[in-house]
């Protein structure tokens, strides 16, 4: 199984926080998030951010926090020349990394750390994700249920061999999934609130890309996030194009490198390759797989779907 590239890994493992005390009495009905309002835009805690006119210029507050247009300038300006170019499009994945780090630093200073130098607060972060995530295990049941899953990939050899590796990797996935539950499930008990004239403008920005395109095509979709040299990945070339060409016209199947999309792969958590990521015919994400996914079994998930 290939990993992710590491910088792009720890972009999807974020934590936010909501605030407490501001005086914004809403009905349930008045509560319109970037979620229920732009599915798929976010992909953290600012899923449940609510839509809120906010002052000129202002993209985003909570308790301990306000994010303005200017800062956002000056974090595009420290971007690598070609990352500078994927961003224009995707400033609101911006704004959730800017925001993240910044309320993360808050949790961490809450129990008892200090902040210097970014080395410092990269350390207290990892801190926090480690003390989140401290008693998450991994049976000998789950890893040989991944093993018969993913048995393709392992090159022939037997799970007696990586029974150590596997779990490892397992155990780093189930804690990568709790980091990622409890990101995009936070801003429910505390709210932050985010510029409603502001996301709509990104929202039309950051659907220009192939994955948003076909998931508004009102067909079924297929994700494929791979890249060219892992070896799973190139095991599901050949079944992609075979699936492409069996449902032409029913469902979409898409194949996205994330060498060369790492924004949109990042929006979408992709934390290793390969994912498969399924779409309903409304755009919503009703399942998702991790590692080499063989035809008829891909054909199986379709029908037990209802996408075939």
């Amino acid at each position: 199984m290939k990993k992710f590239p590491r910088c792009f890994r720890s972009a999807v493992l974020i934590l936010t926080l909501g605030v407490g005390c501001i005086a914004m009495a809403l009905s349930e009905s008045d509560k319109k998030t970037v979620e229920t309002s732009y599915p798929g835009l976010a992909s953290g805690a600012l899923m449940q951010g609510l839509l809120s006119d906010l002052p000129d210029g202002v993209l985003l507050k909570t308790e301990g926090l306000e994010i303005s247009k200017k800062d956002m300038e000056q974090e595009i300006q420290k971007l690598p020349a070609e990352m500078k170019t994927q961003m224009e499009k995707n400033r609101l994945f911006l704004l959730e990394q800017m925001a993240t780090r910044r309320l993360l630093l808050l949790l961490a200073k809450k129990e008892g750390g200090t902040t210097h130098t970014q080395q410092v607060e990269d350390s207290l972060i990892q801190s926090y994700f480690e003390n989140l995530t401290k008693d998450i295990s991994v049976s000998d049941k789950e890893v040989a249920d991944f093993y018969e899953k993913n048995k393709d990939m392992c090159g022939g050899a037997s799970l007696d061999k990586i029974a150590s590796e596997l779990k490892r990797y397992v155990l780093q996935q189930k804690k990568q999934d709790a980091v990622q539950s409890h990101i995009q499930n936070i801003g429910k008990n505390r709210p932050i609130f985010v510029s409603a004239a502001w996301v709509k403008e990104q929202s039309a920005l950051a659907s220009d890309n192939p994955v948003d395109k076909a998931r508004s095509s009102g067909k079924p979709l297929m994700v494929d996030f791979g890249a060219s040299g892992c070896r799973p990945c190139d095991m599901m070339m050949p079944i992609l194009g075979t699936l492409g060409k069996k449902y032409e016209g029913k469902i979409n199947i898409l194949f996205v490198h994330v060498n060369k999309e790492r924004i949109l792969a990042a929006r979408f958590g992709i934390q290793s390759i390969p994912v498969q990521v399924f779409f309903d015919k409304t755009g919503r994400e009703v399942f998702r797989h991790t590692g080499f996914f063989p035809q008829d079994e891909i054909e199986n998930k379709l029908s037990e779907l209802g996408m075939k």
